[in-house]
């Protein structure tokens, strides 16, 4: 009906009314604008919310205005620690402008910043959603797409195997009578709809991601099953009969395993489903309808491991040297990755890592048989019940070929009946990862034929756990790995063992020595193990700081080196004549860092490390203090800075920096987020001659075919979800980039040589190259699917580190292609490449 809006009646009052508002409107304004001159926001804020609640037609007017407004407030409430007052403003201004993608992203900037990744994943994707081409929205979408649908759904959903034996096991429940169906932890309702169509009467399914619940959704009512499969926003745990589902069912189908088969809570949710949402089971030898009774898909699992050797797992798992460019580890700071990390930590970790072994860099060798870790029966309550608090069981397995003790890796099959099941073994082709348990604290870790790997299994917080590996030589008879000194209830190897242990573990450190535990990342534990890195950095450092330095003090700096790894080994420090001026260097890399200290050894240097942790700050202070360093060598950045947002600033106000580090590459491949602007600001606080390192760093590409990287992308056609309709729904969720690759194990045919994609200078901007088109020679006929990049990144003009290198702790990233495409050997192919602040975008022009 047209002007169906009610209208004020006219009179004298509804037009004083009018002129009133237009009144406040205008003294708003105006005090919004003077409050703004005065960088008082948060008042000009409040003027421009009853503004525009007076008077909405002024959106479009003031909206850059209110947004710039709404942004520098909101910087002042972070600042503050204002959380709550920060997220209501951006509620408030949603509210306002519910459609503003330049709201949304900000809003999903800050939820990120505070760790709230699923939330600000969705505001990226919205702000996506309402303006495809806003490229900070992308990037940040990209960024984090994983948090909002895990790769690993594309790589299952791809997985014909596993989507074929799921749908039979199920289809065979239904025809024998399992009728009513919960699905725990849907995904994209996948197996929902498999029961749907096996004719099924009712389907609920339950799924706690909201982005995977909407997602769901979707799929269903695309599918025309909506009417048959009733979705639910929640846990599992939280399901009530008869508040969320009628009465209880007959049949639970779920997938919520992980690679240790536990971690994704199976045994918690199977026990609350036993006891409130199921039937009751069917005993042995009773006969009847499959009707009156409940079961889960799937029936059971058994869990096997093996130990083996790899020299990736090592490097990324345990620090394998004592000397890093010069600089001695002490015995009394032990590293671990969280993987090793005790079950005792105030945060729940898995005590595990995933690997495709069939994938790893340089492979891996098996050390001893597979072997069976344990069976559980989803389908027996009290056995489900009693798996938390069973006590740890033992284990002892033969070594059938010698080698260096690594891990041990842990794979499962999956009976979905009594025909039907999956195995996740390595040897299997699957889109399984497997578990792997780092191996640590033995005292050496080379083992032969006939010696026995000794460890306790347990499923402690409803992860596998693997503790407590140990070596039995039948050689000496002793336990040659065992710390007795930690866990008094260990496994019982005689008394001569216990004390050959304990006395060999007594002499790796000074009993006066504070000992140290120092958690690092399995990349920072990789870099730390990375000596050419370190001699990298040393060796461009020295040439800096020699070109800044008079000969005589050349030549002091070389003697103090001298004399620092001379008292490194006996014990004894060199005293040196003060000089009045220090040469300041800023480590401001991620993570772990032991440069400040590698600078510290290079003369008259005071160093400054930017590391946040206080394990990290205490373990640097005791690798200066074994390495000799007067106490106020090292300092920590961040004690002279207020706002860890303003981390580059000068040394003192009449200082500037020699050397400022910066990390330029994520290790994930992907370049650093603000970098070319922390370069600029970097530039401006040197001393003259001093450099950033690097100093520029190249891109490199070349073209491939991998059908690995496609279906691991986005999910291919309908065949291989057997004929349901999921690819485009869940490909909305693809990003272009595919990041953690190794390019040394990816299946792939190089179909080019590599070539130079773009430079990136952070010491002199104008040489940077923004945009650009790069012509490829193709050398091999194929399919381009993917360009796969790294980077060469040049502290100087002749020392280079090379990301794709065997040691490096970076993984490489790759474009995949959303269409193949067909090339010839002895063709050109054009590449557009853009580099916009951190996201660089490849194209093929054709």
């Amino acid at each position: 009906m047209p002007n169906s809006r009610p209208r004020p009646r006219r009179g004298a009052r509804s037009g004083a009314g009018a002129v009133g508002r237009d009144r406040l409107v205008s003294r708003s304004l105006q005090s919004a604008e003077h409050c703004l001159s005065a960088q008082d926001f948060g008042t000009a804020y409040a003027h421009y919310l009853l503004v525009l609640s007076l008077a909405p037609e002024l959106k479009d007017d003031v909206k850059e205005t209110f947004q710039y407004t709404l942004f520098r407030w909101a910087e002042e409430l972070d600042a503050l620690n204002r959380t709550q007052d920060l997220l209501g403003c951006y509620e408030q201004a949603l509210e306002l402008f519910p459609d503003d993608e330049v709201i949304c992203n900000s809003m999903g900037e800050h939820l990120f910043r505070m760790g709230f990744r699923d939330e600000a994943a969705g505001y990226f994707h919205k702000a996506v959603k309402l303006n495809p081409d806003f490229n900070d929205a992308k990037e940040n979408f990209y960024r984090v797409a994983n948090w909002l649908v895990e790769r690993w759904h594309f790589i299952m959903l791809n997985d014909t195997k596993r989507n074929t034996i799921y749908n039979a096991a199920i289809q065979d429940a239904v025809c024998l009578g399992s009728k009513s169906v919960l699905d725990i932890g849907a995904g994209t309702g996948i197996l929902s709809m498999f029961a749907k169509k096996a004719g099924a009467h009712s389907v609920y399914a339950c799924e706690l991601s909201k982005t995977m619940y909407e997602l769901a959704c979707d799929v269903v009512a695309a599918n025309k099953m909506e009417a048959g499969i009733k979705l639910l926003h929640m846990k599992s745990l939280d399901i009530e009969i008869p508040k969320h589902i009628p009465e209880r069912v007959s049949l639970v189908v779920t997938e919520t395993v992980d690679a240790g088969l536990f971690g994704e809570g199976i045994v918690e949710s199977l026990i609350h489903a036993w006891e409130h949402l199921l039937l009751q089971p069917k005993t042995r030898g009773e006969n009847g309808n499959c009707e009156k009774y409940g079961k889960v898909i799937p029936a059971s699992a058994v869990l096997y491991g093996m130990a083996v050797e790899c020299a990736e797992i090592r490097r990324h798992h345990r620090v394998c040297t004592k000397d890093v460019a010069g600089i001695c580890l002490p015995t009394n700071v032990k590293f671990q990755s969280p993987a090793c990390s005790s079950v005792d930590t105030e945060e729940t970790v898995e005590p595990y890592t995933t690997e495709k072994m069939s994938r790893v860099p340089g492979g891996y060798l098996a050390l001893t048989e597979c072997f069976e870790i344990m069976t559980v029966d989803f389908n027996n309550l009290q056995e489900l019940k009693s798996l938390a608090t069973k006590k740890s069981g033992k284990i002892g397995i033969p070594v059938i070929k010698e080698g260096i003790l690594d891990a041990i890796v842990v794979w499962f099959v999956l009976q979905l009946d009594d025909e039907h099941s999956l195995s996740t073994s390595p040897s299997e082709e699957t889109c399984w990862e497997q578990a792997v348990y780092p191996v640590h604290d033995l005292a050496d870790y080379w083992i032969k034929s006939g010696d026995q790997v000794m460890m306790e299994v347990s499923c402690q917080d409803c992860y596998l756990r693997i503790q407590n590996i140990s070596v039995f030589s039948s050689e000496h008879e002793m336990d040659v790995g065992k710390d007795f000194s930690k866990d008094k209830d260990l496994l019982s190897l005689g008394s001569e063992a216990e004390l050959c242990s304990a006395l060999a573990n007594l002499q790796t450190s000074k009993p006066d020595a504070m000992e140290q535990t120092c958690i690092l990342e399995s990349t920072e534990i990789a870099l730390l193990n990375n000596n050419l890195y370190h001699e990298s950095f040393k060796m461009a450092m020295r040439k800096v700081l020699s070109s800044l330095t008079p000969e005589k003090l050349c030549q002091a700096m070389d003697t103090h080196c001298q004399n620092n790894e001379m008292s490194c080994g006996s014990g004894q420090s060199n005293s040196e004549e003060s000089i009045p001026e220090p040469f300041y260097v800023l480590d401001v890399s991620e993570g772990f860092s032991i440069l400040p200290i590698i600078a510290g050894t290079l003369g008259q240097v005071k160093p400054y490390s930017s590391v946040e942790k206080d394990q990290h700050r205490i373990t640097l202070d005791l690798i200066s203090e074994a390495n000799h360093f007067p106490k106020e060598t090292l300092e920590f950045w961040l004690r002279h800075v207020e706002d860890e947002s303003a981390v580059l600033q000068r040394p003192k106000s009449d200082k500037l920096w020699s050397i400022i580090i910066l990390d330029v590459i994520e290790p994930s491949g992907l370049i650093q987020q603000e970098i070319m602007e922390k370069a600029a600001i970097s530039r401006c606080l040197l001393q003259s001659g001093g450099k950033i390192f690097p100093q520029y760093v190249l891109m490199f590409g070349l073209l491939v075919e991998s059908q690995t990287l496609v279906e691991e992308s986005a999910v291919q056609g309908t065949e291989r979800t057997l004929g349901l309709n999921i690819a485009p729904f869940i490909n909305q969720f693809q990003v272009p980039i595919r990041v953690f690759l190794d390019l040394s194990s990816l299946p792939c045919i190089p179909l080019s040589k590599p070539v130079e994609l773009l430079r990136l200078d952070l010491m002199t901007p104008y040489l940077n190259t923004s945009n650009r088109e790069v012509k490829v020679h193709i050398c091999k006929s194929g399919q381009v699917t993917a360009i796969p990049f790294w980077y060469h990144m040049y502290l100087d003009d002749e020392i280079r580190l090379d990301t794709s290198s065997e040691a490096s702790h970076w993984k490489q990233a790759a474009v995949v292609l959303d269409n193949p495409i067909q090339v010839e050997m002895g063709e050109e192919l054009v590449l557009s490449v853009q580099h916009h602040k951190s996201n660089v975008s490849i194209t093929v022009k054709q």
